[in-house]
């Protein structure tokens, strides 16, 4: 909780709208109706410390790193349970491409309530030198309305690449497959 708290006071120092709220493993010996109960209980007091710095905490299903929120849905339903105006949900590609799912459905099932994007291919790939097509992604973000921010969350597989060429490749992919949106 405490971490959670110091990354909102860090956000806003930076004027960062928004952070992202990872909701955890259901462990041994633990229900999985007490791990979401324990979760929603520490989302609540989360938001709550970011209502009044503006910040919106944002609820991502996390299959490949996690097994409490695994789908759009579960983070609908986490948010909604949470009831504040603060919570919100993302998703990030590379977790629904992990459970062999369609990102753009994600978009079109998160509509109004999507306030955060990670865009990545298989292996975390960069957008454009992978195998996923981010045209239905972006045309489903653009169908919903959405404006909030859409991040590459990428991984860099050696010492020797290069962050800014790999940034600037995966930005000009992106605005090439923008101008074939209708």
């Amino acid at each position: 909780m405490q971490h959670y708290k110091d990354v909102i006071d860090l956000a806003a120092d930076l004027g960062s709208p928004t952070v992202l709220y990872i909701a955890g493993w259901v462990i041994y010996g633990t229900r999985q109706q007490d791990a979401w109960k324990y979760s929603l209980e520490s989302l609540r007091e989360i938001a709550e410390s970011a209502r009044p710095k503006q910040i919106t905490i944002c609820v991502e299903p996390t299959p490949s790193n996690s097994n409490l929120i695994d789908s759009a849905d579960d983070a609908l339903l986490l948010m909604e349970q949470a009831g504040l105006p603060n919570v919100k949900v993302m998703f990030d590609t590379i977790h629904v491409l992990y459970r062999n799912e369609v990102p753009s459905d994600y978009v079109y099932t998160m509509g109004k309530h999507l306030a955060h994007v990670h865009l990545s291919d298989l292996d975390r790939l960069a957008p454009g030198q992978g195998r996923m097509d981010f045209l239905p992604v972006l045309q489903a973000l653009k169908d919903v309305g959405f404006e909030g921010y859409v991040t590459m969350e990428v991984g860099l597989k050696s010492r020797s690449s290069h962050p800014d060429s790999i940034a600037r490749a995966s930005l000009e992919h992106l605005k090439g497959l923008e101008k074939q949106l209708k």
